[in-house]
């Protein structure tokens, strides 16, 4: 342990104290040099162009110079700072000999590669050619080379594969034309292949792109599937995106997906959409597919890959939910120009049986399907890293969702991140809203999404450069408010606003305004007085025309306020009655104790004075009075009034005369009926009504008098 331990600080030391010798030596010897006039699918360039290695050393500071020297003319060259130059065609012969060598030169001294002799008609290198997989058992590939493009015929390729993972080459013999077939592949084992080619004259051309393919079997495991919604909170307008197959789990080349959109009404379609040409239903690029077909009212999606042996099981989705009260806490980005890592806290108590956690980013503005990536990982992680493109200034959207073992998929949480901050834009709209003496309400709309260039962190609202409020800003509000306050009356302000972020202030927007006049306090508080004094008589008036109203339409309603006993005398029956014939409504201010009575007809005549003083005898014997009871009736009536006397003659002689005037007056306390009472100008006295009516009559009965009023 001892002998390693002080062998790697040997080798340590040894770096640091042969780097600066070599640093200050002289340059390394130019080596691998290469010339050749390269083609494109279509022509050849007329230039040799030359490269050499190694790599050229900063610490160095090294310079190249290239040189040649054809047999029949002088030496020439051209200096180079990097591993590469040029050879323009107007230095050289064409088919004729060259020689060239590289020269590397620092301060310290010099160093000169082997020279390379070759003819220049010679040194054509054509066009990588360019791999075609055929998904087939045995595995083939084919290619095309670009010898007869360039009017020549074709020579043998190469050809090299390597199973992935391994990193190992595996070189094959040259003599392959434009085929080669892999035998006993292992199933589902990926493999690379790349090639390359010469024509029958120049030189092989270099390797090809690398393409992976994998022997034909059911593809294994499941798609990972997603939803991109979007921009959170949103409508959930959402479209079906998945991860395309590794070639080891597709286990060759996947044909086509089924997927299965099952609604809320229960009922559910199967579509099958073919990777064979492009369609308008599905859309992938080198990573991810997506579904062009609306979601509306699904409640959950299923999906599988397809290829020429089988289908993967089927993965599962539900649509994605506002989340509710969780314990989950803010989300926490740390991001550059490749790369975002985001990370979170476990809450403290368990979401309903938790499966897994799914972290997504989503580029603001991009369509659905772009811009777009998600990981999935178990419930006890907390950590997810994502490699891309992340361009400054440019917002992402960043959404935590968890996912039940039911399949329920619940939103918990999103943040706005960006690469690099730059300076806000200033607010589109800003204006005073409304304007008091001292004090004004300001408006303004937000700063747009993709124009904040950072996180919006707060404005700043100023008049000048010294009264200046910071207001914070929310995220969720597209509008904000900010009331100024200890203004001047009557005065003319410009007032300015700008958004804040961790790059800085933006751009200013500025309005104008000006307070209003404060009104003098006397001259209010008049007007309050005579406003009161306005609202007092309307009261009073309604009130006094409501007294009078209901007086008239309802003559009971009098005896709550006036508290007196009811004169029965005075009843209003016949008035009422005649209310009642021309107006409906008056039936309901006859009072609920007075029901209507049955109305006799009373007939008035005159009494002539010489009938008031005959006796009851002969006046019940005249003709010249005649009363709806008739003669037999005032018979009847005095024959009453006698049995009524004998009735109630009481011990010691004494009479009750209760059915007399005097008795009825005593329950009688109204001021009106003592008035009629003391009034002696009558156009029947006391003592004529007395001779021809009943106590009764007198009491509850109206007189003659009142009859007439009506």
């Amino acid at each position: 342990m001892a002998t390693l331990r002080g062998r790697w600080v040997l080798s340590i030391l040894l770096v640091h104290v042969q780097t600066p010798l070599a640093a200050t030596g002289p340059p390394a010897p130019p080596s691998d040099l290469e010339c050749f006039k390269p083609c494109d699918e279509k022509s050849c360039s007329a230039d040799i162009h030359c490269i050499w290695g190694p790599e050229p050393d900063p610490q160095r500071n090294t310079s190249y110079s290239l040189h040649w020297e054809p047999t029949n003319s002088e030496q020439g060259y051209v200096t180079s700072l990097n591993n590469s130059a040029v050879i323009y065609r107007e230095h050289f012969l064409n088919h004729g000999q060259l020689r060239v060598w590289v020269e590397a030169q620092n301060k310290h001294g010099s160093a000169k590669s082997e020279g390379k002799e070759f003819n220049t008609a010679d040194i054509i290198k054509p066009p990588p050619p360019i791999i075609a997989l055929k998904p087939q058992e045995p595995l083939v590939i084919e290619w095309h080379s670009f010898c007869a493009e360039l009017d020549l015929s074709m020579e043998t390729c190469e050809v090299q594969y390597w199973v992935k993972g391994n990193q190992v080459w595996l070189k094959h013999e040259d003599g392959y034309l434009h085929t080669y077939t892999l035998d006993n592949p292992l199933p589902c084992t990926v493999y690379e292949f790349h090639v390359r080619c010469a024509c029958s004259i120049g030189l092989k051309s270099n390797w090809s792109t690398s393409h992976s393919l994998s022997a034909a079997k059911a593809p294994k495991g499941k798609l990972d599937i997603w939803m991109d919604c979007g921009l959170f909170p949103a409508s959930f307008n959402c479209t079906l995106t998945w991860k395309m197959l590794p070639l080891s789990q597709a286990c060759g080349v996947i044909v086509g997906y089924e997927v299965k959109l099952f609604y809320n009404n229960s009922t559910w379609i199967l579509l099958n959409v073919s990777t064979a040409e492009p369609r308008d239903l599905l859309w992938c690029n080198e990573t991810q597919c997506h579904l062009n077909h609306s979601l509306k009212n699904v409640s959950s999606v299923s999906a599988s890959a397809l290829n020429s042996h089988g289908a993967t099981a089927p993965s599962h989705v539900a649509m994605p939910t506002p989340g509710k009260d969780e314990d989950v806490k803010t989300l926490n980005l740390k991001m550059n120009e490749a790369n975002l890592t985001v990370t979170w806290d476990l809450p403290s108590k368990p979401l309903y049986k938790l499966k897994e956690y799914v972290v997504q980013y989503k580029q603001v503005g991009s369509p659905l399907g772009k811009g777009f990536d998600w990981v999935k990982v178990t419930n006890s992680q907390t950590t997810v890293f994502f490699e891309g493109q992340f361009n400054k200034y440019t917002p992402f959207q960043v959404s935590l969702f968890s996912i039940s073992h039911s399949m329920t998929v619940r939103h918990l949480s999103s943040v706005i991140g960006y690469s690099h901050e730059g300076i806000p834009s200033s607010p589109p709209s800003f204006q005073a809203l409304s304007i008091g003496d001292t004090w004004v309400t300001l408006f303004w709309s937000a700063v747009p999404l993709s124009k904040q260039n950072g996180v919006i962190q707060y404005y700043q609202i100023g008049l000048g450069k010294e009264n200046v409020n910071n207001v914070s800003a929310s995220p969720k509000s597209q509008n904000e408010t900010f009331k100024l306050k200890h203004l001047s009356p009557g005065q003319d302000y410009e007032v300015w606003i700008r958004a804040m972020n961790k790059a800085g202030p933006g751009a200013n927007a500025t309005t104008t305004f000006k307070t209003q006049q404060r009104e003098n306090d006397d001259y209010l508080i008049l007007k309050l007085l005579l406003l009161m004094f306005v609202v007092i008589c309307l009261v009073l008036f309604c009130l006094t025309f409501l007294y009078v109203a209901l007086n008239k339409m309802c003559p009971w309603v009098a005896y709550l306020f006036n508290e007196k006993v009811p004169d029965p005398r005075n009843s209003h029956i016949f008035r009422g009655m005649k209310h009642q014939i021309n107006d409906p409504f008056a039936l309901i201010c006859i009072p609920i104790h007075e029901p209507l009575p049955n109305i006799s007809v009373l007939e008035v005549v005159k009494i002539l004075p010489d009938a008031l003083r005959s006796t009851p005898k002969e006046t019940s014997d005249q003709d010249e009075f005649t009363g709806p009871l008739g003669r037999d009736g005032i018979s009847r009536m005095n024959g009453q009034d006698e049995q009524s006397k004998d009735a109630v003659t009481g011990e010691g002689g004494r009479t009750d005369r209760r059915y007399g005037r005097e008795e009825y007056s005593k329950m009688v306390d109204s001021d009106e009926e003592r008035d009629r009472e003391k009034d002696k100008d009558d156009c029947w006295s006391s003592s004529e009504e007395d001779q021809f009516t009943s106590g009764y009559e007198k009491h509850f009965m109206p007189t003659a008098l009142e009859v007439l009023e009506v």
